[in-house]
């Protein structure tokens, strides 16, 4: 059972394809994540304080935390899968509390343009957890049968 869900989490594309995808994916998560950390009243505790959240510097902290442990992880194809995860559960809460109010109080039109980078990292994040780190990938090195 265990080689079974192994197989699930390493199996991954044996082409190149991907990693322009982590590239992409995992130097805009580590960016933000490091940002958060930066620019804490803007992009940080103040942006979840400003969002609602109880506990905004626990949250932008583990946010944070989890953007550029993820990215680093994407970056280097290990456990892809697994690290796309967490990062789209942040892309999920993002849109709950920051884009569908905007899309119910201003409208489809600057809903479709401030979600766009949202949207487009949402969908790579999807690719990366269908089809995995590929070929140059950590993965592929370590765990090559």
């Amino acid at each position: 059972m265990a080689n079974k869900y192994t197989s699930l989490i390493l199996s991954t594309v044996n082409d190149k394809r991907t990693l322009l995808i982590r590239l992409i994916v995992g130097f805009i998560f580590l960016s933000e994540g490091i940002q958060k950390f930066l620019f804490p009243e803007l992009l940080g505790t103040g942006r979840f304080e400003k969002i609602g959240f109880e506990d905004p510097a626990f949250w932008a902290c583990f946010t944070a935390t989890f953007e550029i442990l993820c990215s680093i992880l994407i970056l280097l194809g290990l456990l892809t899968r697994v690290a796309a995860i967490p990062l789209l559960i942040i892309m999920i809460t993002a849109f709950i509390t920051t884009k569908w109010p905007t899309l119910i109080t201003k409208g489809f039109w600057v809903f479709a343009h401030e979600y766009r980078t949202d949207f487009a990292m949402t969908l790579l994040l999807i690719y990366l957890i269908i089809y995995n780190g590929g070929k140059l990938s950590l993965n592929q090195v370590l765990f090559k049968k």
